[in-house]
């Protein structure tokens, strides 16, 4: 790699020539603040947070587009820079909505952040507010305008990385604004709901749709029977939020906590992604030996479904009717558990903890109500539980070791690794090499569907027979693999997650900043902890599960049964993107 010997704040270093200002500085230890930049995302100077003096030029640079090149002098904190960036943050303030002390992202802003780290004692100047209505019809995200610094973060994850562009800059100079087209409502475009515009907001302009009320509510009511299920990314994730490092497990606390805020059951939703390989596996085989539409694409990932929907409609027939995990046992406590534990369905409050969210929209479809009543009554993001504990009061850190409860208290390493991109898949291929061949199979790692690469591929031989599989993250890789499938590859199977890296990554996952993010890939340190656990597991297979075969052999008989396309299995409709 070519080098470069450049000078910053009399300090030589040598860096890349790839390099911009900003990594440079980085490498040498040195911060430079930042509010639009997002590493390979939102390249584009706007805020002018990141000015630095360069020798020679005629007026303050960005750091984060400015490429280095050979003797390079550069001053991140001369008297000029420190002034600029400190009337630049001012006037944002000037008209952002300063209410800090009940901002979701209070203590976790890093416009907030800037100011500290800038030392603003005072706003010099008065900005004009805009007095926006908060966009609130979502099920899934609230967008608000009045707190936005149009640093076009959310723009460039939706439109660049998403390719879904629902958000957009509209009208120009002081009445730019972040919007859908026409200001209308996230609602009322097609937009995935998958929250990633939400990870990437600096500050409180978009945030999840808060349901905790819904949920301290439930809990209050001595008639209702609520119970809890945690989706695997969240117990990677989760720690987070109580300072401590990124892809620390923390399955025990969660536990602890739940069982403290007051739910009668905790549940491991692994358990039901096991059920879920069991339904899902069983349609892919019976689809290849009988004719059936192929590549059969999984159904996890209502962000990915939602786009299926508005965006490839055509493929529709190609989905598994497979509810996802946590629907399908919603389904199970609302039928299996009420029949044996005496309790009228109507009396169970279902509470789903999700990396995600899309399962909020997701929880809503009408279809999704097996027995008369929703699958799953609420869906909380790990920031909402995050928040729930906080306000009980509870100590995260110190609490006693606890585990998921019985029945369905059980789930193999191929349960858990469902939140990370490709662990669907391979967890599938686990269970159907076996079912295919007929006997046991050695391999049980399947390297080529792990990691980040945008899409992923992998050839499977079982039974006589070549499995072709397909993965990708993010919906713009989805797009990518879509559009080859119709040009005339041909898989068997396919895995699809909305989220960038999978659920690890979700739009309900703590949030870091950019400074984080930018530097560090969320994806692999969380994932790291799925396949810790998954190695750890004493089993690894889905159909291995003790726990999925008593409830085959006392309920749904056998797997793609009737009574499990009763309540196991669903549909999915095309949907307009610009209703009238």
């Amino acid at each position: 790699m070519e080098m470069v010997n450049i000078t910053i704040d009399a300090r030589k270093v040598q860096v890349p020539k790839n390099y911009t200002i900003l990594e440079a500085a980085r490498q040498a230890n040195i911060a430079i603040p930042t509010l639009c930049f997002l590493k390979d995302i939102n390249e584009i100077g706007a805020c002018r947070m990141c000015v630095v003096e360069v020798k020679g030029a005629r007026s303050l640079q960005a750091a984060c587009v400015y490429p280095v090149s050979e003797g390079l002098e550069i001053y991140t904190q001369s008297p000029a820079v420190r002034e600029a960036r400190k009337v630049t943050l001012e006037l944002i303030l000037s008209n952002h909505e300063k209410k800090c002390l009940t901002c979701v992202r209070s203590r976790n802003c890093e416009l907030q952040k800037l100011s500290e780290e800038l030392n603003i004692k005072d706003i010099r100047f008065e900005g004009e507010s805009g007095n926006f209505a908060v966009d609130q019809f979502s099920p899934s995200i609230v967008r608000d305008q009045n707190k936005c610094v149009l640093c076009r973060r959310c723009v460039s994850m939706c439109k660049n990385v998403q390719t879904v562009s629902v958000i957009d800059t509209n009208e120009r100079g002081f009445k730019t604004v972040v919007a859908p087209a026409f200001n209308k409502s996230l609602n009322e475009v097609p937009c995935t709901m998958c929250g990633q515009c939400v990870s990437v907001c600096p500050v409180g302009a978009l945030r999840e749709k808060d349901d905790t009320d819904r949920v301290w509510e439930a809990l209050a009511n001595s008639d209702l029977h609520v119970v809890v299920q945690t989706a695997p990314a969240v117990r990677v994730a989760l720690g987070e939020e109580f300072g401590m490092p990124i892809g620390t497990r923390v399955t025990s606390n969660m536990i602890a906590s739940l069982r403290r805020l007051g739910f009668a059951k905790v549940f491991d939703t692994d358990t039901a992604a096991d059920l879920t390989i069991m339904e899902e596996g069983t349609e892919v085989i019976e689809r290849i030996k009988n004719g059936g539409k192929l590549p059969v694409i999984t159904s996890c990932s209502p962000g990915w479904i939602k786009f299926c929907e508005h965006y490839y409609p055509e493929f529709i027939d190609n989905l598994s009717s497979c509810k996802s995990p946590h629907e399908m046992f919603g389904a199970v406590l609302k039928s299996y558990y009420a029949e044996k534990m005496g309790i009228d369905p109507a009396k169970i409050f279902v509470v789903s903890i999700m990396p995600c969210t899309a399962k909020k929209f997701e929880a809503q479809r009408p279809e999704l109500s097996s027995v008369g009543y929703p699958d799953v009554d609420v869906v909380l993001t790990t920031r909402e539980l995050a928040r729930m504990i906080r306000e009980a009061g509870i100590d995260f850190t110190e609490l006693p070791e606890r585990h998921f409860d019985d029945p369905m208290g059980e789930a193999s390493g191929a349960g858990v690794i469902f939140g990370a991109t490709g662990g669907v898949m391979e967890a599938a291929l686990r269970t159907v090499a076996e079912i295919l061949s007929g006997g046991k199979v050695a391999a049980i790692e399947y390297d080529a569907v792990r990691g980040v690469e945008g899409i992923k591929e992998a050839t499977v031989e079982a039974g006589g027979m070549k499995l072709k599989a397909a993965v990708a993250h993010g919906l713009g890789n989805a797009r990518k693999l879509l559009d080859k499938i119709k040009a005339g590859e041909e898989y068997h199977f396919v895995e699809i997650m909305a989220c960038p890296g999978g659920c690890v990554n979700g739009g309900g996952q703590p949030i870091q900043p950019s400074q984080v993010r930018s530097w560090t890939d969320l994806r692999k340190e969380r994932a790291k902890a799925i396949y810790e656990e998954d190695r750890e597991m004493p089993i690894r297979k889905s159909h291995e599960n003790p726990k999925i075969k008593m409830l085959y052999d006392e309920y749904f008989e056998k797997p793609g049964s009737h009574k499990s396309h009763e309540l196991l299995h669903t549909h999915y409709k095309k949907r307009d993107n610009y209703p009238v």
